[in-house]
């Protein structure tokens, strides 16, 4: 954690909010196009962004893939047995997550499951981070967050199914500079295809 804690906090809430409008937007591709431009202000101007400091008058935005309607799908959640995993972390240390559901969905005609978590301190919450087949190549190598409810990620539920929209895959902090301290996507998490939506390298 860097800078005041007011600014932390700031920037929670503002990417809250964001991810409020976000989930009640009639077009999804129009919430994608204000998520990135939002995305690309704070990670710009904000004092809590992952960016050095010196390097922020520069940036000109992230890279992201077009907008793929087809990489919006709806996810089946099923309840799993607990289970406590010690999920590495960029500086090789771990974080404590505990896997209490799956989530099961179809995404380019591929049949695919991913693991749910929740984060067993700092207050807690759901945590889905992926790896795929773009991963080193395309998108950075230790894989993107797709949930995180602790910083305001969260793209809610429809018809009683978890939203999972790719386009609004992220990097983690850490992919922009190794001072921050980011959960990694764990094994379970990896794809055997390429999920060419959200956020890319170049």
């Amino acid at each position: 954690m860097e800078g005041n804690l007011f600014d932390l906090a700031d920037w929670r809430r503002r990417v809250a909010e964001l991810y409020a409008s976000i989930r009640s937007a009639q077009d999804p591709s129009r919430a994608w196009a204000l998520w990135a431009a939002t995305r690309d202000d704070l990670i710009r101007d904000h004092p809590q962004s992952p960016l050095p400091e010196e390097t922020r008058a520069s940036f000109s935005g992230a890279f992201y893939y077009d907008y793929d309607p087809a990489a919006r799908v709806l996810g089946v959640v099923t309840p799993a047995d607990p289970q406590r995993y010690e999920i590495p972390t960029s500086d090789n240390g771990t974080m404590a997550f505990s896997r209490f559901a799956d989530v099961s969905f179809e995404l380019r005609g591929r049949d695919a499951k991913l693991e749910l978590y929740w984060l067993d301190g700092y207050g807690g919450g759901i945590f889905l981070s992926f790896r795929d087949t773009t991963s080193g190549s395309t998108t950075y190598g230790a894989g993107r967050y797709l949930l995180d409810t602790i910083k305001g990620a969260d793209l809610g539920m429809q018809d009683g199914k978890l939203v999972l929209d790719f386009n609004f895959a992220y990097n983690p902090s850490c992919s922009y500079d190794p001072r921050w301290i980011c959960p990694l996507a764990p094994p379970p998490n990896r794809l055997d295809f390429a999920v060419e939506a959200g956020e890319r390298t170049a």
